[in-house]
């Protein structure tokens, strides 16, 4: 097994935090779920869903599609007016690093790198006062390039555009049931991510991560 070396950031102390997210049990869907909020991601080899609301940010749903080990997370790129979309630049790096948290633990519960495949959702224009920026726009179009540098073919995706999403995965199976939030009855959505947009401008690009292969 072979393994690459790439630059990540040190993670603020209430995003190390984050990374475990909300368990609970979906008694519509009758089955154990767990909620991804911004900087957050999680794996399963279960029969559960997962599920998380997006507005600017993005999430990779990632899976074997021969096991069903998969996982999502949920992230955004700081200072992404900067150098997004270079994935040399240092933004750009703690997206790597997002993604490559992912994708390491699909590894690490028996996922297979070659069996891996992905559906990406996000990137709406909606954070007011951030628009003339296009950070949901930068985020998705890192997102699809990373997949494509590492060869993980996106076998679904809903995009950019002005409106935010929930988005339920199914990893088990693959599925993933999307809901269109064109209308948004309050701001619990915009307020996370204007607080995770915060936590990210502190952060210094720096550091290692192991990709494994």
């Amino acid at each position: 097994m072979s393994a690459r070396i790439v630059r990540r950031p040190p993670i603020d102390a209430a995003l190390h935090e984050a990374f475990t997210p909300n368990l609970y049990f979906d008694r519509q869907l009758n089955r154990d779920a767990a909620k991804i909020l911004p900087g957050e991601y999680y794996v399963s080899e279960r029969d559960m869903v997962l599920v998380t609301v997006l507005g600017s940010c993005v999430a990779a749903c990632v899976r074997d599609r021969l096991s069903g080990i998969g996982g999502m997370n949920h992230f955004m790129l700081p200072g992404a007016a900067r150098d997004a979309g270079n994935l040399l630049g240092s933004s750009a790096r703690y997206g790597v690093y997002a993604m490559e948290l992912l994708i390491n633990e699909v590894v690490k519960h028996g996922g297979q790198r070659g069996r891996l495949e992905a559906k990406v959702f996000g990137g709406g224009n909606v954070l007011a006062g951030m628009s003339a920026m296009n950070v949901g726009a930068r985020n998705a179009e890192f997102v699809i390039e990373f997949l494509a540098r590492e060869k993980i073919r996106v076998v679904a995706q809903d995009l950019n555009d002005f409106y935010a999403r929930k988005v339920y995965f199914f990893p088990k199976t693959g599925r993933v049931r999307m809901k269109k939030l064109r209308r948004l009855h309050n701001d619990t959505i915009l307020r996370r991510e204007r607080e995770y947009t915060a936590v990210l401008d502190r952060i210094e690009v720096g550091g290692e991560v192991e990709l494994f292969t």
